[in-house]
């Protein structure tokens, strides 16, 4: 598996990521269900698979299945920690002790004395969310954890990239995890061009636009899946932007880590999405330049 340097952290980072949110909630549509014996055994399967084929960065938190998604990556680690980033979370709505009690429960359950990269956990942040996290206790909680070698590098996550420009403009937040995909490329007008700056690790998340970009077509375009699979075009388009260091995705089976392994392993982008021209006149001298 490819690997790209996560910004300023040094940490190498497989293209593509394993999430671990699949492993803390039933999908009966698809038969998948990681409380039963059969479910936690395959995803027990599919993280050692994820290893093997050279998947190295595994992302997770404590809400995803009320902690049922760090057990059952706990259960892995306990053997082949060293193989791996680590990275799980914390929720931006706790204070200082319930950070640290929350980091701790993280760390039984990922059978670990250590998280590579630990993140706020959040949505979009306002200036007083902003205020609360800086100044309020939460990061003092994680500067303490980080001097005791408990955690490695501090991060955070955000569905909406724009509200995270403070935190990038703060500076000791050094992994952000963005909603960015092909069809919500907002970042690509703001963040991403300030996070290439500052040398910050950037984690792509909704990479496969969680299903939309596909389930919108299906009805609006039915012949592009026959033309071209768009699971693929969802993928190469992340991997195509050089500013996003690892692309994660949510794998529940062993064939669906031998489908990202192939298409990230297989293929070299053609241009730099981060080149993409975003607006109107630039397009039109884009076009005039070709």
């Amino acid at each position: 598996m490819k690997t790209r340097t996560l910004g300023r952290t040094g940490l190498r980072v497989s293209a593509v990521a394993l999430g671990g949110a699949p492993f803390g909630y039933v999908n009966k549509a698809n038969g998948w269900d990681p409380w039963s014996t059969e479910g936690r055994n395959t995803a027990i399967a599919t993280l050692n698979h994820a290893l093997d084929a050279g998947i190295n960065y595994i992302d997770t938190a404590p809400l995803y299945g009320n902690g049922n998604s760090e057990t059952l990556i706990g259960e892995v680690m306990r053997s082949r920690r060293d193989e791996c980033v680590l990275a799980s979370k914390v929720w931006f709505e706790k204070d200082h002790q319930g950070v640290l009690a929350s980091v701790h429960d993280s760390l039984k359950r990922l059978q670990t004395d250590r998280i590579d990269v630990l993140q706020v956990h959040g949505r979009m942040y306002t200036a007083a969310d902003y205020e609360h996290i800086v100044n309020g206790g939460l990061l003092d909680a994680l500067r303490k954890l980080k001097e005791q070698g408990k955690i490695g590098c501090i991060g955070i996550t955000t569905e909406e990239p724009w509200t995270v420009l403070p935190f990038l403009a703060q500076g000791e937040f050094d992994v952000f995890q963005i909603a960015y995909n092909i069809i919500y490329q907002a970042a690509s007008r703001h963040f991403l061009v300030e996070a290439a700056e500052a040398n910050a690790g950037v984690v792509s998340m909704r990479t496969m636009t969680s299903g939309v970009f596909q389930r919108a077509a299906q009805y609006l375009a039915p012949e592009w899946q026959d033309a071209r699979d768009l699971y693929e075009v969802s993928l190469k388009f992340v991997l195509s932007d050089s500013r996003i260091h690892s692309a994660l995705i949510g794998m529940r089976w062993e064939d669906e880590v031998d489908r990202n392994v192939q298409i990230a392993d297989g293929w070299e982008p053609p241009i730099d999405i981060a080149a993409l021209p975003r607006l109107t006149v630039d397009v039109y001298k884009a076009e005039d330049a070709e």
